[in-house]
This record gives structure tokens, sequence and C-alpha cells, in this order.
């Protein structure tokens, strides 16, 4: 009787429009808060700490994680498990990873310490927002123009922890931002579960569908491919951001560098408002395209900072990053819920995930960390000439992107 009851509950959750929509976007808030207190604060961190050298490799953790995670989570919520349920689990999963994590890095322990936990956290989470956007287009009416209205609930929850992390907790440079993190990351779950019921649509018809690997037969579709391989060498640039963009700003002269990041979100949160309709009369192509040739733009003005010294260039290029992010990866989803059969939307969003959260940043931590370390002599001097060679990046997808893509002909967006 009590399964029947919760059953019913959720299929009348999943007609209320308002509640459907209510809940999707406090989920979407507390999981964009929870990395938003620790990530663009972790390089200080560490810096602080006498740990500098351990940046990329802290980096690098969750990448190898999306490499498998994701993809294994879209099958399960393909398949075999709720996809509400499954992103509750790996919550407090993922949550309980993060506190130990850092409860160790303040207690002195060896970096890999550290990794290994925060390795844990990761993979667990990886899944997360695959499963969110599944949730998500599932359920939301008109799902291709209200999803990125609950998408930004994510984008202001980050600004708000970072906001809180350098103004309220003060703790840019302190382990406290990730306890707050993981506190973040607990509730998420527990709002998670007023989620509507999200059933699987597929059926695992071999071990290579359980584990996820059925969605490399995207690829056999040429605009996937460039897709996937462009999407993969975009997030190499954009690794930056988190590595590299608040240690800019600290020696640029900013005192609070993780509340000073939040300026991309807000981009953000103005370009999600605008991306529906924008949506409804521009084609895919074109909009991925304005993203990346924006993004060149967004490099050369962080190059500017440091060739001028003037913080205004770099505050310029961090707000643009907002507006380029929500234009690429936002779009992405939506792209990639339009192609692909109801039973494998959950592993192409796993798919994207790997590849926009695994390889890419996993290329992008190993490249960026090298440039760094090569480029810019006693933290303070060759920023520019970093920054610049992250712009070059960005235009080489912009001219692959557009030379190899082609689009559905009929297809407005």
């Amino acid at each position: 009787m009590w399964v029947v009851c919760r059953v019913d509950d959720d299929r009348n959750a999943a007609t209320n429009p308002k509640w459907v929509f209510a809940a999707i976007w406090l989920v979407f808030f507390l999981q964009g808060m929870g990395p938003g207190m620790w990530m663009p604060a972790l390089t200080n961190i560490l810096g602080s700490m006498g740990l500098r050298e351990w940046v990329p490799w802290a980096f690098i953790v969750s990448p190898v994680c999306a490499l498998v995670s994701p993809l294994i989570g879209g099958a399960l919520a393909d398949q075999r498990v709720p996809a509400n349920r499954l992103f509750v689990w790996s919550s407090v999963v993922a949550a309980l990873g993060l506190l130990a994590a850092f409860w160790v890095l303040a207690a002195g322990w060896h970096p890999l310490w550290f990794l290994g936990f925060l390795g844990v956290s990761s993979l667990a989470g990886g899944p997360a927002w695959g499963l969110l956007a599944t949730v998500s287009m599932s359920h939301l009416r008109h799902g291709e123009r209200t999803f990125p209205l609950v998408r930004v609930g994510a984008t202001i929850g980050w600004i708000a922890g970072g906001l809180i992390t350098s103004h309220l907790l003060r703790a840019d440079t302190s382990a406290l931002c990730g306890y707050a993190s993981a506190g973040v990351r607990m509730t998420a779950a527990f709002a998670a579960m007023l989620l509507p019921l999200t059933l699987p649509l597929g059926r695992a018809s071999s071990w290579k569908s359980r584990l996820g690997l059925d969605a490399f037969v995207l690829m056999k579709q040429r605009d996937h491919l460039v897709f996937f391989l462009v999407t993969a060498l975009y997030s190499i640039p954009i690794s930056a951001l988190y590595m590299y963009a608040p240690e800019l700003l600290k020696v640029l002269g900013d005192p609070r560098p993780t509340g000073t990041m939040t300026i991309a979100q807000v981009l953000e949160v103005v370009s999600m408002f605008a991306l529906g309709a924008m949506m409804t009369r521009m084609r895919v192509k074109a909009l991925l395209m304005w993203s990346l040739g924006l993004s060149v733009l967004r490099f050369a003005l962080s190059a500017t900072a440091g060739w001028t010294g003037m913080i205004g260039w770099h505050l310029g290029g961090i707000a643009l990053h907002g507006m380029c992010y929500t234009f690429y990866f936002i779009t992405a989803q939506i792209f990639l819920d339009r192609r692909v059969d109801p039973g494998m939307k959950g592993q192409a969003q796993g798919l994207l995930s790997m590849v926009s959260g695994g390889i890419g940043p996993l290329m992008g931590a190993l490249v960026c960390g090298w440039l760094r370390e090569h480029l810019v002599a006693d933290g303070v001097h060759g920023w520019d000439a970093f920054w610049i060679v992250l712009s070059a990046m960005a235009a080489l997808c912009f001219v692959v992107f557009g030379l190899f893509y082609r689009g559905r002909v009929k297809d407005p967006a």
C-alpha cells in the first residue's frame, strides 16, 4: 500500500506544472551552490597551504571520474533506476566524500588523501547534472523553452555560494567553504525527494548497454561527431576559468576573488532568460557559433589584463564567460534532447557530461597546468601569453565547428 501511495504521489506531482517547476528549480539552485562555494577558491586554498603544485592534480580528479560515472548513471536512469531517486543517492555519497576531502586537507594529511576523497565525491556526483536534465526534459511543459528557466537556478546558486564563501564565511583560502559545500550538497539530496518520478524508458540488451556504451553510437552521425569533438576541445580553455582566473584576480589586487568570480554567473542569469526566446528564432549552429566566437574575445580580454595590469579587462572577460557558457552548454543539452530517442536520453546526457566534464576538463587541467608552469613567471608575469594561447584554442574550435557542422536543413533551431 505504501508503495502504491508513493507512486501516486509522484504522478500527482508530475501533473502539477508549478510544483514540478519549483521542485526542479530548487534542486538546481542547491546543485549549483555546492561547487560555487569551493571550486573557484580551490587554487587559492591550496596555495595558502603551500600546495600550489597540486592544483593541476586537484582539477584532474573530477574529469577522470567523469570519464566513467556519467555514462553509467545515464544508463541506469534509462534502463533500471528512476532518475530522480538515483540523483538522491548519488548526492548523499558525493556530499560525504566532499566533507571527508576537506577534513583531511585541513588536518594536514598528505594531499593524496584529499585527492582520493575528492575522487569519491566526483565519482558519485558525476551523473548529477545529466540526471537533472533528464528529469527536467521529461516533466517540464514546453521543455525547450522552460529548461533554461530552471537551469538558471543553478547559476543563481553558484552566485550565492561564491558570495557566501567570500563575504559571509570569509573562506577564500580556508577549508571551511568545503564543509559548507558538503552541507549544501546533502540538502540538495533531501530536496531531490520532491522531484517527480522519472521512470526508465529503455531496456538493457547487453553489457555494453548496462555500462552506457551504447551512447557512442551517436558518434556515427557527422554532426554529433563534430559537436562532441568541438565540445571536448572547447572545454580545455574553459577549464582555465576555474583553475587560474581567481589566481589572476588575486595577483591584480582583488582580496575576495571567489565572490568576484560570480560576475560570470550574473551574465549567465541574463543569458538564460534570453536563451529560450533565442532558440525559437535561431538555429542551433548559430547559437553555438556565437558562443565560440565570443569566447575568443573573452580570453583576449583576460590576456589584455595580464599585459596592462588593469583588473577591469579581466573582469570583462569573466563576465563574458557567463554568456559564452550558457549559449554553448545549455543549448547543447537541449540539442541532444531533440536528437535522441527517449530510451537513450539519459545516456546522451551522460555522454555530454563525460565529454564536457571529463575528457575536456582532463585535457584542460593538463594543458592549462603546463601553460601556467611554462608561461607565468613568479605567478605575476606572463599571464598575457597564457590567456592569448587559450584565445587561439577557442578560435580553432570556432573554425572547426563552422566548417564541418552541417545542421538540419528544416530544423529552425
